[in-house]
């Protein structure tokens, strides 16, 4: 039935001159004012203007291109970003031009909520909406309890230990951070409650006995809730509990964007160094091998009517077709800047 694979992704910018019309892409419709998107510009630019994200976009195709290749999976492999080129639009008009009939997308969002899974559905819907003739595109259902992930997220963490000497080990705190997203998001879909199960996952794979689960990247009015506590505030609080040795797993996120390389490698290893602080950071999973045989697995399931539907910890597989009431659009909140992950901004 299907016939070709669909990698569905936020975008970055890859040039200084790109940031700012990405912006505008992600900001559209959101009554952002100007300053404060030279202010997020400024941290694109921290980095040359370019985004890593659609680089590691490219390596994730390039992985799974083999690992499909290996097990015989003939299928193409479009992409297509929710906010810079490579457009969904242009993606799904290059699978219509190519006679593809039915796809599978991949999101890369391990959770479900609103802007991490529903919003990329309606993205692609609206893709299809623009261009007459193309494909039926069913999207995977999320991953955050799939064995592979959880031994690819677990791995990196061990990789992440080895740079604590032997005398640190048994001191180490082990803190897990997500994007951070408005509270009453929260409340409606199963984002918090499975990035938990993938915290306790991670944390049993590695031998910890536990995980601060903590978040990142908020934005919105200041009255405004979000999940918390912050990463900041979370490093200055075990400060203050004489804990001096930290690793940091991004677990919410699969690629080292720039939520990951501002957020966490620029302003929370600065604030670490700043009060004395060990902070170690374990990589995202990448194009670990045992992600990439996650993608494949995923897709086959989807194939193949015997393949089973992979899943550890305490709730099983997620559903394959969202329900309908499953991670509801939120209201406009306030002047909120999306960036490469859920409806969140830079802090002012």
């Amino acid at each position: 039935m299907y016939d070709a694979v669909l990698i569905v992704s936020f975008g970055g910018p890859e040039k200084h001159e790109d940031v700012l019309p990405f912006l505008e892409n992600v900001t559209r419709g959101r009554n952002v004012p100007r300053e404060r998107l030279l202010q997020v510009a400024e941290h694109y630019y921290h980095f040359g203007g370019r985004s890593p994200l659609n680089d590691q976009c490219r390596e994730l195709i390039s992985a799974l291109r083999a690992e499909l290749d290996a097990h015989g999976m003939n299928l193409p492999i479009y992409w297509g970003n929710r906010n810079w080129r490579p457009f969904l639009t242009d993606a799904v008009r290059q699978m219509r031009d190519d006679g593809i009939q039915y796809a599978l997308a991949f999101v890369t969002s391990a959770y479900s909520s609103y802007s991490g899974c529903r919003q990329y559905r309606e993205d692609i819907a609206a893709a299809l909406s623009e261009i007459e003739g193309g494909p039926k595109i069913d999207k995977l259902r999320v991953f955050y309890n799939h064995p592979g992930f959880i031994e690819a997220s677990a791995d990196r963490v061990r990789k992440a230990l080895e740079a604590f000497l032997p005398n640190e080990l048994d001191r180490v705190r082990f803190v897990i951070s997500a994007h951070s997203i408005p509270r009453f998001m929260a409340q409606t879909s199963d984002y918090e409650r499975q990035l938990r199960e993938t915290s306790r996952l991670v944390s049993d794979a590695v031998g910890f006995t536990d995980g601060d689960l903590v978040f990142q990247s908020r934005s919105g009015p200041a009255g405004q809730a979000w999940l918390g506590p912050e990463i900041l505030e979370h490093l200055r609080n075990l400060h203050e509990q004489g804990i001096n040795n930290v690793l940091v797993a991004p677990l919410g996120f699969v690629s080292e964007h720039m939520e990951v390389l501002y957020d966490l490698d620029t302003e929370a290893l600065g604030l670490a160094n700043e009060l004395g602080m060990k902070m170690v950071r374990a990589a995202t999973v990448g194009t670990h091998p045992a992600f990439i045989k996650m993608i494949r697995q995923l897709i086959a399931e989807r194939i193949f009517p015997n393949e089973p539907k992979l899943a550890v910890g305490s709730f099983g597989p997620n559903h394959d077709v969202c329900p309908e009431d499953c991670c509801p659009a939120p209201q406009r909140v306030g002047r909120s800047l999306v960036s490469e992950g859920p409806l969140v901004s830079r802090r002012s």
